[in-house]
């Protein structure tokens, strides 16, 4: 009870909580599209996912000047490739959130005579932004495990020991192309907190994907998606150990 309400009394918190639930919502309205009996219950989710959909841009008020701060420390890192791929993703959130917070104040008629629809989609523009810099980030990460990985002797003992066991994978397929997946896979599990960022940044992307026009799915995708990625945003708030660093 004691990690639970630890866990809500953070902004952060209350807002992957909100998040998970509006695609929740966004999931379970797709999949319910064409029951012609559940129409009231369809009906009361889509109000309730606008409603957590309102409630998060309250929410997200300040991030503007906390992403302005993270883009302050990230541009003092020793290694430039991170220093140059969190910078521009933490300027690329302060950009989201400056539209965010324009369409909020739109939304309760704080602000009049803007184009709703092109504050939008620069929203969406910036966080796609931040989202390719965070994902080439761990792409960056993660080839620098594999490199320390694949120099260690005992691994390297470990991965020929595989390789020997599937001599008929082998024939058929690229050694070299085996050992890679085998590396990566081997990385991947040591390090689960690069392994849930990437796969959190990856479902995140379907999101922005859509609304651009990169990429038509549709709303279960993005539904289904927004969920995966909310959940594991739990995951790494509630549990610290598995969010990466820096």
């Amino acid at each position: 009870m004691d990690a639970f309400v630890n866990f809500t009394s953070q902004s952060q918190g209350r807002d992957r909580i909100f998040r998970a639930s509006q695609y929740a919502c966004a999931l379970s309205i797709y999949l319910l599209r064409n029951n012609t009996e559940r129409k009231d219950l369809v009906a009361k989710l889509k109000g309730l996912e606008t409603n957590m959909s309102a409630g998060r841009k309250l929410l997200r008020l300040g991030n503007t000047a906390n992403s302005i701060e993270a883009a302050k420390r990230t541009m003092q890192l020793s290694d430039r490739v991170l220093c140059l791929c969190l910078t521009a993703a933490n300027a690329s959130r302060a950009f989201y959130f400056i539209c965010d917070n324009v369409l909020w104040a739109q939304s309760v008629g704080l602000i009049r005579g803007i184009d709703k629809e092109c504050w939008s989609f620069n929203a969406s523009r910036f966080y796609f932004y931040s989202l390719v810099m965070n994902l080439t980030r761990d792409v960056y990460v993660v080839l620098k495990l594999m490199v320390q990985r694949a120099r260690d002797k005992h691994f390297r003992e470990k991965m020929d020991q595989n390789l020997n066991q599937c001599p008929e994978v082998a024939e058929v397929i690229l050694p070299q192309l085996d050992a890679f997946v085998f590396l990566l896979l081997e990385t991947l599990k040591s390090h689960p907190a690069v392994a849930l960022d990437t796969v959190k940044n990856i479902c995140d992307l379907f999101i922005p994907f859509d609304r651009l026009g990169i990429y038509k799915s549709n709303a279960g995708v993005v539904g289904f998606c927004g969920l995966m990625s909310s959940l594991i945003g739990i995951m790494t708030l509630a549990k610290p150990a598995l969010r990466i660093k820096p």
